[in-house]
């Protein structure tokens, strides 16, 4: 499998960094429509996702829904950072099938662990019924 084929960019993905406000992260899911996103440290290393329950959490804990008193708080303080496992950009299509079938999206990193990108389930899906619809076509 050439995951670089499957793997939408990190520049066409929605993410996040450590040192983002909770609301900077409210807002950016919000607007793309995403459940989850990738947490970056400010050297682009792959830390995490963060989810809506993980902010609805936060927002219940805190009691408010004010979003100016969300501007005090770091998305990194809010991480639970052994969610969403990544993958190597080398990984095999089993391992990616593996980690896809637990997480709606895999996130890919290099051997420096630097976000790439991510694939996500339907994009997999469509690689692996191109590849069947190729073995059928060799019978």
């Amino acid at each position: 499998m050439n995951i670089i084929q499957l793997m939408i960019p990190k520049v066409s993905t929605a993410f996040a960094y450590e040192n983002d406000s909770v609301r900077q992260g409210l807002e950016s899911m919000r607007h793309h429509g995403y459940t989850a996103i990738p947490v970056l440290s400010d050297d682009n290393t792959y830390l995490g996702c963060i989810t809506e329950g993980d902010f609805l959490r936060f927002v219940l804990k805190r009691g408010s829904t004010d979003m100016k008193d969300f501007e005090q708080f770091k998305i990194g303080d809010l991480l639970r950072k052994d969610f969403c496992r990544p993958l190597k950009i080398q990984a095999s299509t089993e391992e990616v099938i593996e980690v896809a079938l637990q997480q709606n999206f895999v996130p890919i990193t290099d051997d420096r662990d630097a976000f790439c990108g991510i694939i996500t389930r339907r994009s997999l899906l469509v690689y692996l019924s191109k590849q069947n619809g190729e073995d059928d076509k060799k019978l």
